[in-house]
C-alpha cells in the first residue's frame, strides 16, 4: 500500500502549517484582518476595477501594497487578481545566489487559458454601495453584483441580490510578503546560577515559527527557498451551500468531505500536488496524479463556483456550519454553509467566480476558459487492451489475433516501457521487438491502432542520441545552479524534458518523425506517464521545489503545470509526423497521466495505478463522474485493477463498469497473471465480451456525446445532481452515470456477489430496463436484479439515441455501417436526440465535413432534421454517407392505440415515400412495449419523417 512516510502531511508542509494556523487565530474574537483596500487607489475602466489593497504588518509601521484588479468579463465571470508589488517590481534580493525569478509566477494563465477573458461592456460601478464598499453590477441583464468592502478587504458576490460566494468573509486573506532574512545571534549561554534572558518578541505576526520560513528539509532532501516565505492563503464561503464538488484528482466521495476532522470526516485538507503515489489508498484526500483547482458548490436549483489558478503545491480545507454569518459579513443572515480555505506556496492569488445558476451553465463557463475537451478520433472511445507488457512483437500479433479468433472488439493495444532498448525512448529492443513495423502493419489490418509509452525521463547513456541532444541545447530542467538536473526513474539515472521551453517542444516534435521513431506507423498514438514528474530518489518522489525551468521559474511554482506542458508538446508532436500528415493532420491521442486545468484540450487520462479489489472498483466511479463535471470528461480507470490479481467475477463487473467511462481501457502490472477476455473462460468470456459489444454498439452515442463536450464542455457521463438540480436527496449520489443526455442510466454492481442493485431515480419520469424494457418509475430507490451477465442500465422517457448493431472487431470497421434509432416515450408521447457523425480521424469537421440531426418525435410522426452548419466541405461529406441508412426504428412505450397498425408512413425531404412494415409487441408483466420498423430507407444524412399514425 501507499507509502505515507514519503508524503507530507500539512503539519509537515510550513506553508499549510502556518495557514491553518493563522486560520485557527483568526477564530478568536478579537481577530482583525489586517487587509484593507485603500479607497484611494480604486479605479474602474473597461470592466476593471484596479486598487490597493494594504496588509499592515503586527507591531510596525510599514504597509506592504497588493496591486488588485477585479475583471468583469463578458461571460459574466469574474476575476480577482492579486500580486505583491515588492516582487512585481523585483525590489527583493534572492538568498544563495539563486538564479530564480524575482516574481511571483504570473504565467500559469498562458497555459490554462485560452478564451472567455473578454471584459464586459455592460460592467458599472453601482450607486447603490454603503459607506466603506465598492458595487459594480455586471452579467446577464446586469443581474450579477460584487459588493467589495475596505476594511478589512472582502468581496461578496451576488445574483439576484442573493449572496453566493464570499472572499475573506473569515478574514483568512493571508499573502506572506518578502521580507530579508535576518540571521539571528546566536542566544545567549547562561553563566552558572543564572537563567537564561527572555527571547525577544517576534516582531510580525509570522515570526512565530520561522523553522520553514527559509529552507525545508523532508525526506532526505533540502529545500533551499531562495525567496523566502511567500505562501498565499484565502477562504472562499458558500453560503447557503451544503455540498461541494470538484478539485480532483482525489479517491474520495463526489460530495467532498470537512477536513477539521469528525465522524466520517478527514483530519486533512485535500491536497493539489501531482504525485506518483504507489497503490493510492481510498477514501483520502490526500494528493494523486492531477490537479484541477476548480470547485462548484450546489444547492437546490443553484450552482456557483471558483477557479484557484496557481500551479503550487495547494491545500484545501473545508468546513460545514449551519450557524450565523460572522462578523466580517454583510448582513448575510444565519444559515447553512460551506467554507473553504485554500492555500498555495507560491504564486498570485487568482481566483475566477462562476455565478452559475445551473452545474451546466457553471462548468460551461469554466470550459470557455480553459477549453472544452479534444474531439478525439473515434478509435479512442472504444475498448482499449494495455497491459506492462507485452513481451515480444509476435506476443503483440498474437494477442490481436486471439480477439479476432473469439470475436471480441478491441480498437487499440498498448505497450508499456519493456518495448524499449533498456528504457531509451524512441528505440525498440532488438531481441525482444525486431520487426516492429510489421507489428504495426498486423495490427492495422484489423483496423487496429498501437499506443507506445514516452515519459519525460530521459535516460543517461553514452551514444544515446536524445539524450546527448537534450544536453548540448539545454533542453532539460535545471537544478538550482543552473546544471541539468539528475535523477532516478525507470532508466535509471536520467534527465527530466524541459517542455515549458518553445524551442524544447521544436526539438520534441522532432522525435516522433518517422524518420526518427523508426518502427511506428500512422496507427501509432502514445502515452505520457510519470509526467508529475515522477522522481523516485527524489522529495517526495518528484523533483526538488528548487529546480529552475526555462524563464528561471522555481519548480515549486510550476510543478502541478509540468505534466500538461509535456503531453501538450507530445500533442504536437503527433500533429505532424511527415510533411503529408503536416498538410493534413490527424487528430492526435494522447493519455497522460498527470494534469492540470486546460489537459483536457490535447489529452485523456485515467486514474492510475489502483488496486485489483472491489473498493477500487467502487471509487473510480466517483473519480471519474469528478473528472467530468471539472471540465475533464475524457477519463477512466484501469479495468481489473492495475496491481494484483481480480477475481473471474471482479474482472466481469469491472468491464461492465468500464463499459461507461469515457477512456476505456484493460490494464495490469508487470507481476499480475495474464487476463485478456479471452482467458476467462465460460461464462466469464462471454459476459466480458457482450460488455464490450454493448459499448461499440453504443459508439454513435458516445462519439455524439463527444461532440457535444467538445463544443460545450458538458460532462460525458454526469452525476444526479448534474441531471437533476432539483433533487436535494440526490445530491451526495455518486455511485451511478448518466450517459451525456441520452437518458441512459447504468449503476454497476462494484460488490462482491452482488445478485440485485438499487439504483436511485431523481424523476418520476418512466424508465425501462434497456434489455427487456421492465418498468421502473417514481422517485427513489428501486431494487433491480443483477445476476452476473445483467448490467444495470435504464432508459429515461423522451430521449432518442443512435446505435449500431452489426458485430465488428473494431470500430474502423464500422464506419459505414446502418443506425438503429431507439426512441423512448413516456405517457406525453414526446422523444427527441441527436447524432453527430464526421469521418472520425481528421480535422475536416471544422470545415463542415459531418452530418449533425436532431430526431424529434411528437405527434405519433418521428423526423430527422438538419442542425449542423455547412462548411465547404459539407456536399462532399454527406455524398461520401449517402449510403449510409436508418435500418431500423425501435420505439419502446408505444401507446396501445398502435397495437392494430401494421404500417407507417414515411416521407423523405418533405415527400411521401412509401408504407413500411411495422411490428407492435405488447408489453406484459410490467414491461414496455415495442414498436420496430425495419428498413425505413431513411438516409442517415437527409431530412425525413416517420408517421406512426
Amino acid at each position: 500500500m501507499v507509502k505515507h512516510e514519503n508524503f507530507k502531511t500539512c503539519d509537515q508542509s510550513g506553508f499549510c502549517k502556518r495557514n491553518r494556523l493563522y486560520a485557527d487565530n483568526a477564530e478568536v474574537s478579537s481577530w482583525t484582518s489586517p487587509y484593507e483596500l485603500d479607497p484611494r487607489t480604486i479605479t474602474f475602466k473597461n470592466g476593471e476595477l484596479s486598487g490597493i489593497i494594504l496588509k499592515s504588518i503586527e507591531k510596525r509601521s510599514e504597509k506592504v501594497r497588493l496591486p488588485i484588479t477585479i475583471s468583469f468579463l463578458e461571460s459574466g465571470t469574474a476575476r480577482v487578481t492579486v500580486d505583491e508589488e515588492k516582487r512585481q517590481k523585483g525590489d527583493i534580493v534572492l538568498r544563495h545566489d539563486s538564479k530564480a525569478r524575482k516574481e511571483r509566477y504570473n504565467e500559469a494563465g498562458a497555459w490554462a487559458l485560452v478564451g472567455g477573458l473578454a471584459p464586459s461592456a455592460g460592467a458599472a460601478l453601482s450607486g447603490e454601495a454603503k459607506q466603506g464598499t465598492t458595487s459594480v453590477k455586471y452579467g446577464p441583464a446586469g443581474t450579477f453584483e460584487a459588493v467589495i468592502g475596505h476594511a478589512p478587504f472582502r468581496i461578496e458576490f451576488k445574483r439576484d441580490g442573493v449572496t453566493q460566494i464570499q472572499l475573506n468573509e473569515r478574514g483568512l486573506l493571508n499573502m506572506e510578503h518578502w521580507r530579508p532574512k535576518v540571521d539571528k545571534a546566536a542566544a545567549p549561554e547562561a553563566k552558572e546560577g543564572e537563567a537564561l534572558p527572555a527571547p525577544a518578541p517576534p516582531k510580525d505576526e509570522n515570526e512565530v515559527d520561522e523553522s520553514t520560513w527559509w529552507e525545508e528539509s523532508f525526506g532526505g532532501n533540502t529545500d533551499t527557498k531562495p525567496r523566502g516565505p511567500e505562501s498565499i492563503g484565502l477562504d472562499i464561503s458558500f453560503p447557503g451551500y451544503d455540498h461541494v464538488y470538484g478539485i480532483p484528482e482525489h479517491a474520495s466521495s463526489l460530495s467532498l468531505k470537512t477536513t477539521r476532522g469528525g465522524d466520517g470526516n478527514y483530519k486533512e485538507p485535500y491536497r493539489l500536488y501531482n504525485s506518483d503515489v504507489f497503490e493510492y489508498e481510498l477514501d483520502s484526500p490526500m494528493t494523486l496524479y492531477g490537479a484541477i483547482p476548480f470547485m462548484q458548490a450546489h444547492r437546490k436549483d443553484s450552482t456557483v463556483g471558483v477557479f484557484w489558478l496557481n500551479a503550487a503545491e495547494t491545500w484545501v480545507d473545508i468546513v460545514k456550519s449551519k450557524t450565523a454569518a460572522n462578523k466580517l459579513s454583510l448582513g448575510i443572515a444565519g444559515t447553512s454553509s460551506t467554507q473553504t480555505h485554500w492555500i498555495s506556496e507560491s504564486g498570485l492569488i487568482d481566483v475566477f467566480v462562476f455565478l452559475g445558476p445551473t452545474p451546466k451553465d457553471v462548468v460551461h463557463s469554466y470550459g470557455e476558459l480553459t477549453g472544452y475537451t479534444q474531439l478525439p478520433q473515434e478509435f479512442a472511445i472504444a475498448h482499449h487492451q494495455c497491459r506492462w507488457n507485452y513481451v515480444t512483437d509476435e506476443d503483440v500479433i498474437d494477442v490481436n489475433k486471439k480477439f479476432n479468433k473469439h470475436n471480441i472488439p478491441m480498437d487499440v493495444l498498448w505497450l508499456d516501457i519493456e518495448y524499449t532498448e533498456y528504457k531509451k525512448y524512441f528505440t525498440w529492443d532488438p531481441l525482444t521487438f525486431d520487426d516492429p513495423e510489421n507489428m504495426h502493419k498486423q495490427v492495422a489490418k484489423s483496423g487496429r491502432k498501437m499506443v507506445t509509452i514516452i515519459d519525460p525521463h530521459i535516460k543517461i547513456a553514452d551514444g544515446y542520441h536524445v539524450v546527448e541532444e537534450l544536453k548540448k541545447k539545454q533542453f532539460g530542467v535545471k537544478n538550482k545552479d543552473g546544471d541539468i538536473y539528475e535523477g532516478h526513474c525507470w532508466p535509471g539515472q536520467s534527465h527530466w524534458v524541459d517542455a515549458f521551453n518553445p524551442l524544447t517542444i521544436n526539438w520534441w516534435k522532432g522525435l516522433f518523425q518517422y524518420a526518427n521513431f523508426k518502427g511506428t506507423g500512422p496507427n501509432t498514438f502514445i502515452w505520457n506517464d510519470m509526467n508529475e514528474p515522477s522522481v523516485f530518489n527524489g522529495p517526495e518522489t518528484t523533483m526538488p521545489k528548487d529546480n529552475l525551468h526555462h524563464g528561471n521559474w522555481e519548480h515549486r511554482d510550476v510543478h502541478n503545470l509540468n505534466g500538461m506542458t509535456f503531453h501538450n508538446a507530445t500533442y504536437q508532436a503527433l500533429l505532424s509526423r511527415s510533411k503529408a500528415e503536416e498538410k493534413s493532420p490527424r487528430r492526435p491521442f494522447v493519455l497522460t497521466r498527470a494534469f492540470y486545468s486546460g489537459s483536457q484540450r490535447s489529452s485523456a487520462m485515467w486514474t492510475g495505478d489502483n488496486l485489483a479489489e472491489w473498493p477500487a472498483l467502487a471509487a473510480s466511479i466517483p473519480m471519474v463522474l469528478n473528472q467530468g463535471i471539472s471540465g475533464y470528461p475524457f477519463a477512466g480507470a484501469d479495468v481489473g485493477g492495475f496491481f494484483g490479481n481480480p477475481s473471474k467475477e471482479l474482472l466481469t463487473r469491472w468491464y461492465q463498469a468500464g463499459a461507461f467511462y469515457p477512456f476505456f481501457r484493460a490494464h495490469a502490472h508487470i507481476d499480475t497473471r495474464r487476463r485478456e477476455p479471452y482467458l476467462a473462460g465460460d461464462p466469464y468470456m462471454g459476459i466480458i465480451t457482450d460488455a464490450l459489444r454493448l459499448r461499440y454498439a453504443l459508439l454513435p452515442t458516445w462519439y455524439t456525446a463527444f461532440h457535444e463536450a467538445s463544443v460545450t464542455g458538458a460532462p460525458i457521463v454526469r452525476p444526479n445532481f448534474y441531471v437533476h438540480p432539483e433533487d436535494e436527496a440526490g445530491f451526495a449520489i455518486d455511485d451511478q452515470m448518466y450517459l451525456a443526455d441520452t437518458g441512459l442510466l447504468t449503476k454497476p454492481v462494484v460488490t462482491e456477489g452482488a445478485e440485485s442493485v438499487d439504483i436511485y431515480l431523481g424523476d418520476d419520469k418512466v424508465y425501462y430496463d434497456y434489455f427487456d424494457y421492465s418498468i421502473y418509475k417514481g422517485k427513489g430507490s428501486h431494487t433491480i436484479k443483477a445476476p452476473l451477465d445483467k448490467i444495470t442500465l435504464l432508459m429515461q422517457e423522451g430521449h432518442i439515441f443512435p446505435r449500431r448493431d452489426r458485430q465488428r472487431r473494431s470500430s474502423a470497421l464500422m464506419k459505414f455501417d446502418p443506425y438503429t434509432l431507439v426512441v423512448v416515450l413516456g405517457p406525453d408521447g414526446k422523444g427527441q436526440g441527436e447524432l453527430y457523425i464526421d469521418d472520425g480521424e481528421s480535422f475536416d469537421y471544422e470545415s463542415g465535413a459531418y452530418i449533425h440531426r436532431k430526431f424529434i418525435f411528437e405527434n405519433g410522426i418521428l423526423r430527422s432534421e438538419d442542425i449542423g452548419k455547412k462548411g465547404k466541405l459539407t456536399g462532399q461529406y454527406v455524398k461520401k454517407m449517402d449510403a449510409v441508412r436508418v435500418e431500423r426504428v425501435i420505439v419502446v412505450g408505444g401507446p396501445g392505440e398502435w397495437k392494430g397498425k401494421s404500417k407507417v408512413k414515411v416521407s423523405r425531404e418533405g415527400k411521401e415515400v412509401k408504407n413500411v412494415e411495422m411490428k407492435f409487441v405488447e408489453g406484459k408483466s410490467g414491461k414496455g412495449s415495442e414498436v420496430v420498423v425495419r428498413d425505413p430507407n431513411c438516409k442517415i444524412g437527409e431530412g425525413w419523417s416517420i408517421s406512426f399514425v
